[in-house]
């Protein structure tokens, strides 16, 4: 794509009203525009990053052995009272009526919906377990919405459902979600972090919420400094064999939220114990039939009764994460982000636009790059070059190739790795080569 053709709203203020980093680089690069309090239009480059971050969400659950569906955003209120939710949500809950006056609401989350379409079409323990999951834009009507994506009123959130005949059967898939997380944040570059997260009145130890390392981090964790050295993608992952080692590797470590340590209690040498900050972007949970006894989600059992199946849920904030992956991954020139949701791999820069050398080798490259199928901007503006290399370093892809009058005389160009800050001349083909995506 050429930068004079693309929509790139960039900005070399810091708004005013933007708090943290992730909201202040997200409208400096042009990736989102606030529409009214917490929400957001999402521009060119921002909707990229959040389409790969979809993607990757969406593969890893795949993988895990789940199905994807699309419930709709506006939901009766009919199923939230079977529930016993509809009065006890809050004011989060923006309710609304239709036109023939029955009531409705935007759905803040969708446990009723789900058990219903399953209750509606499963009747038999043989057609479980079911794991399905769904992407989809959700509204809850916040007090105080702040930090741009972070905590906005509508959001984009992947959230999944287990049906199980009983409570091993649960525990099973639970173990799925857990894996496929750690799997999941680690291919987009984060380090992320298991904490168990109160399970309310189920009670058990069912429940972990899944917290980010980042210094600008909202939220203050401890763990074991253990957890540096584990690394999710070391080796392929079969969803049916037996996962509970690999649970057991990352719940048999010390880590906890702010709220949950006590320094007194903590079994953590101090020499061990990592004093971080983070950021919450998944949790997964049982509930057993909490909602599917009162929807009457039963199935036929193997001894012909009837019998109450049992749920779990799991969330990931899929538009959060994108402001999370900054709050992560910045420095004070802008974004870094890593290869895997990059908006684009390659920021092309010509130095000297309607210099013709420099034009031609700038026009092959950039004809090369996609003729490789590696995503490129091209930054072919008749702007000076310090303007040019903020905006590349504001908007933080992984790789920039600057196409100079020298180096144009010469043949090479300087390839600069965004994270590192390492540069290099090289020729035309050993930099097509150097910046390549790296399988994940």
């Amino acid at each position: 794509m050429r930068l004079t053709q693309y929509f790139l709203p960039t900005l070399k203020e810091n708004p005013a009203e933007a708090q943290i980093v992730s909201h202040r680089l997200m409208l400096r690069a042009g990736m989102i525009r606030q529409s009214s309090a917490g929400i957001y239009s999402w521009l060119p480059m921002g909707f990229k990053v959040l389409q790969k971050i979809e993607q990757i969400v969406r593969e890893e659950q795949d993988a895990a052995g789940c199905q994807e569906v699309l419930m709709p955003t506006i939901q009766p209120a009919e199923l939230w009272r079977e529930s016993g939710r509809y009065d006890d949500y809050g004011a989060e809950m923006l309710r609304i009526k239709d036109r023939h006056g029955r009531d409705m609401l935007y759905g803040p989350t969708n446990e009723e919906q789900i058990t219903e379409i399953f209750k509606a079409s499963t009747k038999s323990y043989k057609q479980l377990p079911k794991l399905l999951y769904h992407i989809q834009w959700k509204f809850r009507d916040e007090v105080r919405p702040r930090f741009g994506v972070m905590r906005g009123r509508e959001f984009l959130m992947k959230d999944a459902y287990s049906f199980d005949l009983d409570y091993e059967g649960a525990v099973r898939a639970y173990r799925k979600f857990f894996v496929a997380y750690l799997r999941t944040f680690a291919r987009m570059g984060l380090k992320a972090i298991p904490m168990q997260a109160d399970s309310g009145p189920i009670g058990g130890d069912m429940s972990h919420e899944f917290q980010i390392l980042a210094d600008t981090g909202e939220s203050r964790v401890f763990c074991h400094k253990d957890f540096l050295k584990f690394d999710p993608l070391q080796s392929e992952i079969d969803f049916d064999a037996d996962l509970k080692p690999i649970v057991d590797k990352w719940t048999g470590l010390y880590a906890a939220a702010d709220e949950k340590h006590d320094p007194a209690k903590c079994p953590v040498p101090a020499d061990q114990l990592l004093d971080a900050r983070g950021i919450e972007v998944g949790h997964i949970f049982y509930f057993g039939t909490k909602y599917s006894a009162p929807l009457g989600a039963n199935v036929d059992g193997p001894d012909g009764k009837s019998t109450t199946v049992h749920m779990g849920s799991y969330g990931i904030g899929v538009s959060r994460l994108a402001g999370a992956i900054i709050e992560a991954s910045h420095d004070a020139a802008g974004i870094i982000w890593p290869e895997s949701v990059a908006p684009f791999q390659v920021g092309l820069i010509n130095l000297k636009v309607g210099d013709a050398k420099t034009d031609a080798l700038s026009g092959d490259l950039y004809a090369k790059l996609k003729q490789k199928k590696i995503d490129v901007l091209y930054d072919d503006r008749d702007e000076r070059a310090g303007a040019k290399f903020a905006d590349m370093d504001l908007i933080g892809l992984p790789w920039q190739i600057v196409v100079g009058p020298r180096g144009a005389a010469s043949g090479t160009v300087e390839v600069k790795n965004r994270k590192s800050g390492e540069k290099a001349e090289m020729p035309l083909e050993q930099a097509l080569a150097k910046v390549a995506p790296k399988a994940v």
